[in-house]
């Protein structure tokens, strides 16, 4: 007798994207027009260079609307152009209107956290207007919906 194993595939609606960005290089970025060489000024950072022993110490960690792309808890008026180096160091987890994760995945930097250009996996490159929306953003979830094995 032979197996056969065989995968449930269904959709489930998702609402948020909830991302840990291991930030390399702090100074790849600027808040309200001015540089941010220690990453002191960018709003959602967790940590610091003395919390992490990867270059630059500590992470980025957006919770993003899906529909709207807008940040969630970003300060009104607060402006930034991103262009972090993340690599492998990222966790990225797809929720549900309750904030229940869906599904998440980790390591290189999913195409929706580079709206601004090609982030070949390692960058997340955004523009952030002063209401927290980025600029171009597609929510495509492609990256997610790839299989596990």
């Amino acid at each position: 007798m032979h197996a056969l194993r065989l995968k449930e595939v269904k959709s489930v609606p998702v609402k948020y994207i909830r991302a840990r960005c291991g930030v390399r290089y702090w100074e790849d970025a600027t808040v309200n027009g001015e540089e941010d060489p220690d990453g002191s000024r960018i709003p959602l950072r967790e940590g610091t260079a003395a919390d992490n022993d990867s270059l630059g110490g500590g992470n980025w960690r957006p919770t993003i609307d899906l529909d709207t792309g807008i940040i969630e808890n970003w300060p009104t008026g607060t402006t930034a152009s991103i262009h972090y180096k993340v690599c492998d160091d990222g966790d990225y987890e797809l929720l549900d209107a309750d904030r229940n994760v869906v599904k998440a995945i980790d390591g290189y930097v999913p195409s929706l956290m580079c709206p601004e250009g090609d982030g070949y996996g390692d960058y997340v490159i955004m523009e952030i207007d002063g209401d927290g929306r980025i600029a171009k953003w597609k929510a495509d979830l492609s990256e997610f919906e790839r299989d596990d094995d």
